[in-house]
């Protein structure tokens, strides 16, 4: 009888070499050209609608860090633009971005045409002709273009009219997006040379941030916000907790950011990477919100909460570039160090008499520099070299061009608000509508 119950268990461990051997053969087999198909176009479509929900974000975030005077104005703005954004891409932005063989100008400046998809039904017949469905790419992208602009949004708030900044829009979804980011995604000069951004530290965040800055110099500061004796007077925003749940949107949207620029989930390989790169992506949003935490209660013997929220958005900036290769502690570091850039920039763009409502250009664009820059101390493909030639070469290009536009707007149909209409707010002055009309007066 003891013979008898012993020889499964014997029979069971003689089978688990063999056993070993199926799964290392399983693990390392290749998945059927429809199944890596279907898993990275889901890829894309779960991380579209994640970067999607961050529209969301910006929304709160800046609703939540104006005055309730310019409420409205945000929230609309945020909406418009992100329509905008969808149909621009469409119209021009997709073909310029991705222009295939059919460069104007071969690795400079891609084609002009509207984007088309597959067929309804179409996409079962045409896996031999990609690795996921046009559609989901087409969806995927777009979100990148759209977050673009969300980040001019955020600085230019409460003295800026809402077409002209519509018209803005307009131009930098439709054009100056779309040809740089062409220049490494649509595997232009910057792609040719070893440049190298995951997931758009330059190529979307610092992008943005160069717009904004080419905005606010255009602009000028806030009624009020500077002093003839050039002191700085802060002006608070109209609700913390509206900033704080925007911020923890967009650290949700991130990981669809980051996670889904993998751009392959057909294998073992990929979605154990895609798991690596969403627990970079949290490590570092969590180091940059600590270091701003420690650091501004070192600093200002209070803890700064905006400062704590933007130390965030840093982190996630600053690993935006290489979400990938760095390990778990590199990539504390790496978003540690971006929530430190954020404390001590916002104060020096203040000196420097730059007005930025949202701390969208220390977020976005120095974050996205140091972001850019340390892709080499974990990445052996690329160089520091090489990471700033394209940082440099993709701020000239936007920082110009959205110069020239803003400056041709202000010249042709204006660009400010009058100064009745920013003291009395935006809201009334271009919606009128107000957010909160509990609270006014009468």
């Amino acid at each position: 009888m003891k013979l008898m119950k012993t020889l499964p268990l014997v029979a069971a461990l003689a089978a688990l070499p063999t056993l070993g051997l199926a799964q290392d053969a399983a693990m390392s087999a290749a998945p059927g050209e429809q199944t890596a198909y279907i898993f990275t176009t889901l890829l894309f479509l779960m991380g579209g609608f994640l970067v999607f929900w961050m529209a969301a974000g910006f929304a709160m975030l800046e609703a939540g860090l104006v005055r309730s005077k310019n409420v409205t104005i945000q929230l609309t703005k945020n909406i418009a633009l992100f329509s905008i954004a969808a149909l621009m891409y469409w119209i021009v932005g997709y073909a310029i971005m991705y222009p295939g063989d059919a460069w104007i100008i071969p690795g400079w400046f891609g084609s002009f045409g509207v984007a088309s998809l597959e067929p309804v039904g179409a996409g079962a017949d045409m896996v031999d002709t990609g690795y996921a469905s046009l559609g989901s790419d087409f969806f995927f992208q777009l979100m990148f273009c759209a977050t673009t602009a969300s980040i001019v949004s955020g600085t230019l708030a409460e003295r800026i009219k809402l077409w002209p900044f519509l018209a803005f829009v307009v131009v930098l979804t439709g054009f100056i997006y779309p040809i740089e980011a062409s220049w490494q995604w649509g595997g232009g000069w910057l792609s040719e040379a070893g440049f190298s951004d995951f997931a758009g530290s330059t190529l979307v965040h610092a992008a943005g941030g160069f717009a904004a800055l080419a905005g606010a110099i255009v602009l000028g500061p806030r009624i009020g916000k500077f002093g003839k004796d050039g002191k700085v007077h802060p002006i608070p925003g109209s609700n913390l907790a509206l900033a704080t749940l925007g911020t923890f949107i967009l650290w949700l949207g991130w990981f669809g950011f980051n996670g889904g620029s993998q751009l392959a989930m057909g294998t073992i390989s990929d979605v154990t990477d895609v798991s690596r790169i969403f627990a970079n992506t949290n490590t570092a949003a969590a180091g940059g919100a600590v270091a701003a935490l420690v650091l501004t209660q070192l600093l200002y013997k209070k803890v700064d909460l905006t400062m704590v929220l933007n130390g965030a958005l840093a982190g996630l900036v600053s690993i935006t570039a290489e979400p990938l290769a760095p390990s778990l502690t590199e990539a504390t570091v790496i978003g540690a160090i971006g929530g430190v850039i954020v404390v001590f920039t916002v104060p020096l763009l203040d000196k420097l008499k730059i007005d930025d409502v949202v701390g969208a250009i220390p977020v976005h664009l120095v974050a996205g520099l140091w972001g850019t820059f340390i892709v080499a101390w974990s990445n052996d493909g690329a160089s520091y070299g090489t990471q700033i030639l394209g940082f440099v070469s993709i701020g000239v290009f936007v920082f110009v061009v959205s110069f020239i536009v803003f400056h041709i707007i202000k010249a042709v149909i204006g660009l400010r608000a009058g100064e009745e209409e920013e003291i009395n707010g935006l809201d009334m002055a271009e919606m009128g509508m107000e957010a909160y009309p509990e609270f006014s007066k009468g």
